[in-house]
């Protein structure tokens, strides 16, 4: 394949003829191809699904992690160990493009790869390596771990997506009418563009931002010396790097920064864009925030089973698949953890990254109403945790390390590791309650729940993100009610949600399962038809050719 006058290989449909370029840190594509660690990559996962099934005419372009994210093991005791090990993949085409790029005064040697659309179903996706023979050993590891916990570490890989992206599109001779950062990571590629275009109107024409941060504090910083010293500005002097961003103090923020530089930028939920306007609002000279909400690719992560019995009203059958995809996945449990699960039993699932805002062990904190609801034998409830905390957040570490430590005191309690795509997708299968309970307003989006329902589980989560604009209370899924979080301390706020949990869990939920199938099964039927027009990707991509790359 030519890869000097790139296009990509497959008819374009004429809606979306415009050329784009989407640049992100992580891909989440298909279980074998280890370069994500959570939602951001499921999120450009599943658009480039869409931009494929649409016949978008969009690329990819992110990096080759050597180690990926990192494996999730155990220790003897069960508690989380990180794993570093190296991955190789033979379905990745080399193509034969390498070029040079200035990270730290040193020329460092980049190498493109290629996944073709056909292996997975998705738009056309280039990663970035800096493992090569020809680079010193530090240079070689700026592809080796997806955020690396080194701060010199991270901003060269910033260069690497951003500076290094932009160079390869230009090797390929592709063109693109658009540049789209899908998070600020890339935001180098703009000072890149200012030194090929000569001007920052230009730079400005081609650039789109995804945000993805609902408060400031989460907004990556680095200091602006280490950032010039390490090449990030792509030789720009300083004064003109503050003049151009606006950025008066001694925090290079890459958000504020993509926020001057772009045409347009976007939240990814109707919520997040109104919080990311007041957020930003008090900065001068920022673009448009419009929003976008995310979604996932219907086709990759549905059970097309399940919607066809539930389509021809086929009720036994339908059970009976849910049975099946239950059981199927409680093997998987039972594999892992030693605990055989019973797919009659009404089996609550909290699964994804953890962090300290998504609480992963909220409905823990009252120990006596925990203890009570795991030996109810009237309605009779099994709990299954995974995800991944970031290897050096030893908080988030201490709370999977609490929840399998506490799973030894239950029969009826499991931990899971190592959740990624596949398992993803069987934890979502196996649970009927989809549990997500984050700090309002602090989930920008969330889209596990979308997934969720998608196999037939019901959404049971705090009133944010994504969740405002699809949860009907009591129609298709159960939200804990609105309050003045604001003026809350998080104590309270905490303490607030938890309480409406039980109260909902225990004299709704569980009754309606156990004493009401009929009506459960009407929830679970209304959250598999709601999410799948308005949630599912292909809505997503079609409207960033519609609202950002026009």
């Amino acid at each position: 394949m030519n890869f000097t006058q790139y296009q990509v290989p497959y008819p374009i449909d004429q809606a979306y003829q415009k050329k784009v370029a989407y640049f992100s840190m992580e891909f989440a594509v298909h279980q074998p191809l280890k370069i994500y660690s959570g939602g951001l990559g499921y999120l450009s996962g599943s658009h480039l699904r869409s931009a494929y099934e649409l016949r978008q005419n969009l690329i990819g372009i992110g990096i080759l992690w050597k180690y990926g994210y990192y494996d999730q093991a155990r220790n003897q005791d069960q508690s989380l160990q990180v794993q570093w090990n190296e991955k190789t993949y033979n379905f990745l085409e080399d193509t034969g493009i390498k070029f040079q790029i200035e990270i730290h005064g040193h020329p460092v040697w980049v190498k493109a790869y290629y996944l073709n659309p056909e292996t997975f179903k998705s738009a056309p996706l280039f990663l970035l390596s800096t493992d090569l023979p020809e680079n010193d050993y530090v240079s070689q590891t700026i592809s080796h771990r997806l955020y690396d916990a080194n701060v010199a570490t991270k901003v060269a890989q910033f260069i690497l997506l951003g500076v290094g992206g932009a160079k390869l599109i230009d090797e390929l001779h592709f063109n693109p009418d658009f540049y789209h950062l899908n998070e600020a990571h890339g935001i180098s590629a703009a000072f890149y563009l200012h030194r090929k275009y000569g001007n920052k109107e230009e730079v400005t024409k081609k650039l789109v931002f995804t945000t993805h941060t609902p408060e400031e504090a989460g907004n990556e910083k680095h200091d602006m010396h280490l950032c010039e010293k390490m090449g990030y500005f792509c030789g720009m002097h300083m004064d003109e790097v503050r003049k151009l961003t606006g950025i008066t103090d001694d925090q290079f923020n890459h958000s504020l920064a993509a926020l001057r530089f772009a045409k347009y930028a976007n939240g990814v939920s109707q919520l997040h864009g109104e919080v990311s306007r007041e957020m930003w609002n008090k900065y001068d000279n920022i673009c448009q925030i419009t929003a976008i909400t995310n979604a996932q690719n219907w086709q990759y992560w549905a059970d097309k089973q399940l919607y066809s019995f539930m389509d021809d009203h086929k009720m036994e059958a339908f059970i009976d698949r849910k049975t099946y995809l239950k059981k199927r996945a409680m093997d998987i449990v039972a594999d892992q953890t030693g605990k055989i699960l019973d797919p009659k039993v009404f089996t609550i699932v909290w699964a994804r990254r953890f962090a300290g805002y998504k609480r992963a062990d909220l409905i823990t904190r009252d120990q006596e109403r925990f203890d009570a609801l795991m030996k109810n034998t009237k309605y009779p409830v099994q709990i299954v945790w995974a995800g991944k905390p970031y290897p050096v957040d030893y908080p988030a570490i201490n709370d999977f390390n609490y929840l399998v430590n506490l799973s030894k005191q239950y029969k009826n309690v499991a931990v899971c590791i190592g959740y990624e795509l596949t398992l993803s997708k069987r934890l979502k299968q196996v649970s009927d309650l989809w549990l997500n309970n984050p700090r309002v307003p602090r989930e920008a989006s969330g889209t596990s729940g979308m997934t969720a329902a998608m196999n037939g589980s019901v959404n049971f989560s705090t009133n944010d993100g994504w969740i405002r604009e699809f949860i009907n209370h009591g129609n298709n899924g159960f939200v804990v009610p609105m309050t003045d979080y604001a003026s809350m301390s998080v104590e309270e706020q905490d303490e607030y949600d938890l309480n409406q949990m039980y109260e909902i869990l225990e004299n709704h939920i569980l009754p309606m399962y156990y004493d009401d199938p009929h009506n459960w099964r009407q929830i679970v039927k209304n959250g598999m038809r709601d999410v799948r027009w308005q949630f599912d990707s292909n809505r997503m991509a079609k409207e960033y050719y519609d609202i950002m790359y026009k």
